[in-house]
């Protein structure tokens, strides 16, 4: 099997952007403290995005929740980690997500991202 052709040919869907970011310990040099501070690891990454699930409406009386899961395909020689941060821009609309466990193949990996926000 050609991975080579199959993956330009999923590579030509890929219409989105996206950057992601990782907790890292930086060491501060003057108080010597170790912070956990958010780092970007790659930016402007070719990438899709997918609705997996229709959003669930959480609206009660003092809150309106929203809440759906959503799929990334990008490149597989990426290293996402579960609970990195991706920033994923469509269009005009930039999303904020956090990484499910990333599923790899040989042309590509997905990647179950989480949105929560208040609305």
């Amino acid at each position: 099997m050609n991975y080579a052709n199959h993956r330009r040919a999923i590579e030509k869907l890929y219409t989105d952007r996206c950057s992601i970011f990782r907790h890292e310990k930086v060491k501060d040099p003057v108080t010597k403290e170790t912070k956990l501070v958010t780092q970007p690891v790659y930016t402007d990454q070719s990438c899709r995005i997918s609705q997996r699930a229709l959003g669930q409406n959480g609206q009660t009386e003092a809150q309106n929740e929203i809440q759906y899961e959503t799929k990334l395909f990008i490149a597989p020689e990426l290293e996402i980690r579960q609970g990195d941060m991706i920033e994923v821009t469509r269009w005009f609309i930039t999303r904020r997500y956090t990484a499910g466990e990333p599923f790899l193949y040989p042309t590509h990996q997905e990647v179950s991202l989480q949105r929560k926000e208040w609305a």
